[in-house]
């Protein structure tokens, strides 16, 4: 992608509501008609320029100086509208703004914490999978495992309170739908906006946070002057806002990825089952396939030209991770979930300056509680209907029953 101030051919359009209930049902469609629409597609019901096909998505990820976080990653547009709440300072600026915290995260979440924080979350997963198999050989895996484990070992390393803790997903759900317009999604959400925001700020409290977590850490570098005190509490909050939700849903992805597969192709859970170091590849996989993180907004900061088009300076653009990690010109077989593949590459952690910087976190999370099940299943199937949950950014799941057989042990 290069600047250019040419004027553009006419661009191909769509009317779809990408936010609207039948795409956040089954979103594959519009991101098919996307793809082989062209490389930018105008997106009239909002008046936005779409990204669907891997290559324009990448470039536009990894180009912070021509397609600006700074104004916003959701269709709000921060350099005319009021944000809700502060912008986050890693998601929502660019450098220099976003390079202290940034450096100051990725240390707190670098490989030195996943070795303090393995054996634990080794041995928590163990327990929690035993706890639910305890129960009965039929379960819903999202409240019972892709919940249940973040919530249950997150929290803790972060370093903050056991009590409120149910409000960390409901106030994840509501910040990822801010991103889309103010639909019904967002007046759901509406009611508790306040009680949840102040619940947050308040576990980001330097008083209020164990001395031993990852919100302890932040709070040590303000002392240090890598970042201001200031800036402390809004770096904690993105732990909070960014680090469970995401990771449920990713968590959830691999589960139903496994139970689909399981009477087609259920090599891929004996895979595991042989190879347990696979774990993270499976995640990685989903990932991919299923995309968690299915939007994020740019800014065009200069006009841009794209292929025979051109994006105007100031325009908003919507990048579809989603469609991107299906688009068969960058992936062989896309719609498969395949143990096989190697999924690295993927755009559903983002990449570039603001790729996901907990990223490794997630895995070692999917790592321990795919580890645990794999030692103690012998085969995941469905049970039963599935059931999505809708998010104007998430690729959610409200439930996704399973039945597991059991093997020795």
């Amino acid at each position: 992608m290069t600047a250019t101030l040419n004027s553009t051919p006419t661009l191909p359009a769509n009317d779809a509501d990408p936010f609207g209930a039948e795409v956040l049902e089954d979103p594959l469609p519009l991101h098919a008609a996307l793809r082989e629409a062209g490389p930018v597609v105008h997106l009239t019901r909002y008046d936005v320029y779409a990204f669907a096909r891997y290559e324009q998505v990448h470039a536009a990820l990894v180009d912070w100086q021509g397609f600006q976080s700074a104004a916003g990653v959701g269709l709000s547009n921060f350099r005319y509208e009021e944000p809700w709440r502060p912008p986050s300072l890693l998601l929502e600026a660019d450098p220099p703004r976003h390079d202290a915290p940034r450096r100051v995260l990725s240390r707190v979440l670098g490989p030195r914490a996943l070795r303090r924080l393995r054996e634990g979350w080794l041995a928590d997963a163990e327990e929690l999978v035993e706890q639910v198999l305890g129960g009965g050989e039929e379960f819903d895996a999202v409240s019972a495992l892709a919940q249940a484990f973040p919530l249950r070992v997150f929290p803790d390393a972060v370093g903050i309170p056991q009590e409120g803790r149910e409000n960390l997903l409901p106030y994840g759900d509501h910040a990822f739908n801010a991103f889309g317009p103010s639909n019904d999604l967002v007046a759901e959400g509406a009611p508790r906006v306040a009680e949840l925001s102040a619940w947050v700020d308040a576990q980001c409290a330097r008083d209020v946070l164990t001395d031993d977590g990852f919100g302890a850490q932040i709070w040590a570098a303000s002392d240090r002057g890598d970042i201001t005190p200031e800036q402390a509490p809004l770096v904690v909050r993105s732990l909070l806002t960014a680090g469970v939700d995401t990771t449920v849903h990713g968590l959830s992805a691999v589960l139903y990825a496994f139970a689909t597969a399981a009477a087609a192709h259920p090599q891929q859970w004996d895979r595991l089952r042989e190879q347990p170091s696979l774990a993270r590849v499976a995640f990685d996989e989903a990932v991919r396939w299923e995309s968690p993180v299915q939007t994020f907004f740019r800014t065009a900061t200069c006009d841009v030209r794209v292929g025979e088009h051109v994006v105007p300076e100031g325009r908003k653009i919507l990048m579809f991770l989603g469609a991107a990690n299906r688009d068969p010109r960058r992936w062989a077989d896309p719609d498969s979930f395949d143990l096989s593949r190697d999924p690295s590459g993927h755009v559903g952690f983002g990449m570039g300056i603001h790729q996901c910087v907990g990223q490794h976190v997630a895995r070692l999370e999917a790592e321990a509680l795919l580890t645990a099940l794999a030692r103690r299943v012998d085969r995941i199937e469905l049970a039963g209907p599935t059931r999505r949950h809708h998010n104007n950014t998430l690729r959610a799941w409200e439930s996704i029953p399973v039945r597991v057989r059991l093997g020795r042990r």
